[in-house]
């Protein structure tokens, strides 16, 4: 039976860090994309007349479908989100970078880990905000933001604690590397 090793090159954490790569490129064309229909909202907003009227009528309307000022809060949510998890995902490359290399322990993984569960939890916290704001403003509940999501909640959590443990790894490999 082969054995899969975890740091290194060819180890599972080379093979994640490639998945990371990839999907922050994909990350990077839904920011790109979000952006793009921020600003056709924006352009629609000074002048709602370029659409044309049967349009118009069903986002003033709104009924089934989402109205313009909705549409427009759900995407700016959904850009905020993207470029927090534009973030996360850049954090976690740097720390698969490093166990690829094989050095795990490296004293920047435990800044990066930090980064991380900061993001996590404002993540969740801009959920709150703009399940939030969706109410206020527009007077209709938010699609699923009104619970509270304790798997997120617990993920910061560990996140953090994982950032301990590899600041106590990265002490110990200073303590180590200054023994004879």
């Amino acid at each position: 039976m082969p054995f899969i090793s975890a740091l290194g090159p060819g180890s599972v954490s080379s093979f994640l860090k490639v998945i990371l790569d990839v999907f922050y490129v994909f990350l990077w064309f839904m920011g790109g994309f979000l952006a793009l229909l921020i600003f056709g909202f924006l352009l629609i907003s000074f002048d709602p007349q370029i659409l044309p009227p049967a349009v118009l009528r069903g986002l003033q309307a709104g009924g089934d479908h989402p109205t313009l000022a909705s549409g427009a809060l759900m995407i700016t949510a959904g850009l905020i989100e993207v470029v927090i998890v534009l973030i996360i995902v850049q954090r976690l490359r740097k720390i698969f970078s490093t166990m690829t290399a094989g050095d795990p322990f490296h004293p920047e993984n435990v800044r990066r880990l930090r980064v991380v569960g900061m993001f996590l939890a404002l993540l969740e916290i801009c959920r709150y905000i703009f399940g939030a704001l969706h109410q206020f403003v527009l007077h209709e509940p938010a699609p699923s933001s009104d619970n509270f999501n304790l798997t997120a909640w617990f993920a910061v959590l560990v996140v953090f604690v994982l950032a301990e443990i590899f600041r106590e790894g990265a002490r110990l490999r200073r303590e180590a590397a200054l023994t004879i």
